[in-house]
Formats: structure tokens, C-alpha cells, sequence
């Protein structure tokens, strides 16, 4: 089954819906002014998008002295997105309209390891019972943005030897949906990348050109936008850091080579550490708190022994925070960003880490490469995925012709 087709747009078009998608109602005036095109253009463009109801005016600037410009925004009927961010334990999906703006909302624990047809039928049910209490019809989504714990092969959406993953192996994602829904675009990525988009479009940093997101939870991962855009490299798996080796005699990864990043660094490598430091009695903390959870403590168990100022569970986290920053140094030797955000449920476990994370990053880097650089915490936090999701979408529903003659640049 293929998917339907995306909006052929002229540059110009896209440029606006890409700015409306990202700010909001705008004149032809801002337009013009963000866009560096003639009025004349942006008038011709924005009366091509309203004459086909992607656009409508939606009221009347505010007055600057004469007449008030016409706000323009997505039409009110041109159709609905959703957006669903899939975690290791967890699921998440939002209904938008084409501003992004989010109608309704579901959040549930789940299982990746139960498989493609059980979650994926629940998010599908999920989505019919959102859209039945909206009032709206399955053929009025337009676009569904997906992130998923696994490498992506973009260009067809298919997993690729996901390790956290077992049954996903070349799953037919798209085709899935578009049996229910089949109006909508329906796009996958992996979850870093979406985050990364989340904050590019969203987040208190949009106007930052070249920054990476380093996504710390279960697995580390790295989503790098460039230029403005997220890159995934010739196959769609850039960005996969975790796998990067931090001590050639380390333990043995799920991927198969000893010391890599996310098999010392990541969400149950630090809970393995503190469950042998519990068990050998080096911690009453986390002794308490492992038999209060059933012989069992995960990295957010550390965290709350290091909040209680717990001696052991303060060293895991720096130790983590030291051998994600080493990493780190490699990739700002080599990409130069302006900025690093830190994201994931284990980058909340406390601020020795974001800490340490930065000392090694400075520690190891180049002088000129971490002149200018930031390194903190996505300002998005727990919602960069989500929008991230939502906004992959939106990137697909509206494309630019490759048609020779179809533009009308100046």
C-alpha cells in the first residue's frame, strides 16, 4: 500500500507554511520580512494557499498606525495530525491541528518487547477513540508522526535491527496505519531524532543552526540537527553514540562489542552498579530502597540515594555523567555545535551528571571547539518527543516540486 501524496509546494509556499507551523498566525508583511522575499511574492504565494484551503485570514493584526494587516493561519478544515512518541516503557500520543497545537492527549506505560501488533493496535484503538470523542472522522488525519526506541531505515521507515526491540525487525509501520487512516502521511523516525526536531521547532532554542540532543535513558542516543535541519546520515542511522566504545576491556553491549558507551553509562548499567553496591553493603540508602522494591532498583532509585546525599549513588551518577562527556568530546571535535542538550528519564537523576557530563566535554575538547558551546538541559524536557512527532509530520505533509519550472524564485 503506498501513501498518499504530501501538498506540492513552490519554496515560497513552503517557507510560509513552515513559518506558520512554527510561529503561529503572521500578516504578509512578517512574512515577507522572515522570508526575504518581495511582498509581491509572499501576496502571490499566500493567494495560491488560500485559494486551495491550506490558508485562511484569521483576524486582523495589531494596528502599527493605518490600516491593520490580515493574520493568516491554517485553515480550520483542512484536516488533523497525530503524533505518537513510543519509549522502552512507554506510550504517548497527541492529537494537533496543523499550528501544532495539541487537542487532546493520552500517555500509558507499555512494552516495546510485547511486540509490533500489540502496541501498535492499542495506539491505533487509542487514536479511533480520541478521534470518535473529537468528533472527527479517521480520513481527516492528514499526518502521523511516530518515534520509535530503534534504528530506522528512513526512507521505507522500517526498523533495522532494533536491540530493545524483538519482533520489530522490518515491520511494515506506515502500511500498518494506513489501512485505518488512509488520508495521513504517516512517518517514522527514531525517538532521538524526533526529540531533536521537537526542540529545533519548539524549544526555547529555535534559533540555534547546529546542536545536538543527547537523549540518556535506557539506551543513549543522539539526534544532530545541521543547518537547521536533523541529519541522518546516508541510511538514517546517524547520531547512534551509544555504541561508540569508552573502555576496550568494558562489559559486553547488546550489540555485541565490549565497552560501549550506553552498556556503562546508560539506565541499567547505573541500576546494575547500585544493586551490587546495595548487595555488598557499601550503601544503607540504597539497601533501603532495594528491599522496599522487591529486590530491584533502577537508575531513578540512584538518583533518589544522591538527593538524600548518598555517598555511593553521587559517585554512579559522576561516573556516568564522566564517560558520556569523554564520548562527547569526540563529537565536538568533529561536528562543532553550538549546543548540547541534555534529555531522556535518566538525565533527571541529578545535576552531578549534567555536571560531570560538562567537565569531561571541556576537559577533552578542543579549546576553539567549546569557546562559544552550551550544554544543558532540553527546555522542552518530558515534551520534546511528542512535538517532535507532531511537527514530523507537519515536515511531510507539505513538499517542495523537484518539478523543473515549478518554481518561481526571483
Amino acid at each position: 500500500m503506498s501513501q498518499p501524496s504530501p501538498y506540492i509546494l513552490s519554496r515560497a509556499e513552503k517557507m510560509i507554511v513552515d513559518l506558520l507551523s512554527q510561529h503561529g498566525a503572521l500578516s504578509r508583511t512578517e512574512l515577507a520580512w522572515r522570508t526575504g522575499y518581495s511582498r509581491a511574492k509572499i501576496g502571490a504565494a499566500v493567494q495560491s494557499l488560500l485559494e486551495r484551503g491550506i490558508l485562511e485570514e484569521v483576524g486582523d493584526d495589531e494596528s502599527r498606525g493605518g490600516r491593520r494587516a490580515r493574520l493568516l493561519n491554517f485553515a480550520s478544515n483542512i484536516g488533523y495530525i497525530f503524533g505518537v512518541d513510543v519509549g522502552a516503557t512507554s506510550v504517548d500520543i497527541a492529537l494537533s491541528d496543523f499550528t501544532g497545537r495539541i487537542l487532546s492527549r493520552f500517555d500509558t506505560p507499555a512494552d516495546v518487547r510485547d511486540g509490533p501488533d500489540v502496541l501498535l493496535g492499542m495506539i491505533k484503538d487509542q487514536m479511533l477513540i480520541m478521534l470518535q470523542e473529537a468528533g472527527l472522522a479517521p480520513e481527516q488525519i492528514h499526518g502521523i508522526g511516530i518515534g520509535v526506541p530503534g534504528p530506522v531505515e528512513f526512507s521505507t521507515g522500517l526498523l533495522i535491527a532494533p536491540p530493545i526491540m524483538p519482533g520489530w525487525e522490518a515491520f511494515p509501520i506506515r502500511e500498518y496505519f494506513n489501512r485505518v487512516f488512509t488520508q495521513a502521511i504517516v512517518i517514522v523516525d527514531n525517538d532521538v531524532n524526533v526529540m531533536a526536531l521537537g526542540e529545533l521547532r519548539r524549544g526555547k532554542n529555535i534559533n540555534a543552526q547546529n546542536f545536538i540532543f543527547i537523549k540518556i535513558g535506557t539506551g543513549i542516543g543522539c539526534g544532530i540537527v545541521c543547518q537547521g535541519k536533523i541529519y541522518r546520515g546516508s541510511s538514517g542511522c546517524a547520531g547512534d553514540v551509544g555504541h561508540i566504545c569508552v573502555d576496550y576491556n568494558g562489559p559486553i553491549c547488546h550489540c555485541g562489542n565490549r565497552g560501549c558507551v550506553e552498556a556503562m553509562a546508560a539506565g541499567p548499567a547505573i541500576a546494575a552498579k547500585a544493586m551490587q553496591a546495595a548487595q555488598e553493603g557499601r550503601s544503607p540508602i540504597l539497601q533501603q530502597l532495594m528491599e522496599s522494591n522487591n529486590g530491584v532498583l533502577t537508575a531513578k532509585d540512584v538518583g533518589i540515594a544522591a538527593a538524600r546525599g548518598d555517598r555511593i549513588s553521587i559517585g554512579l551518577i559522576q561516573e556516568s555523567g564522566k564517560l558520556i562527556g569523554e564520548m562527547l568530546a569526540g563529537v565536538v571535535n568533529f561536528f562543532n555545535p553550538s549546543l548540547i542538550l541534555i534529555g531522556g528519564g535518566v538525565s533527571n537523576i541529578g545535576y552531578q551528571l549534567l555536571s560531570s557530563i560538562r567537565q569531561a566535554v571541556l576537559a577533552r575538547s578542543l579549546p576553539l571547539s567549546t569557546r562559544d558551546l552550551r550544554i544543558e538541559y532540553n527546555s522542552l524536557r518530558g515534551e520534546a518527543g511528542i512535538y517532535g512527532a507532531i511537527y514530523l509530520a507537519l515536515e511531510h505533509i507539505f513538499t517542495t516540486s523537484t518539478t523543473p519550472g515549478f518554481e518561481d524564485d526571483e
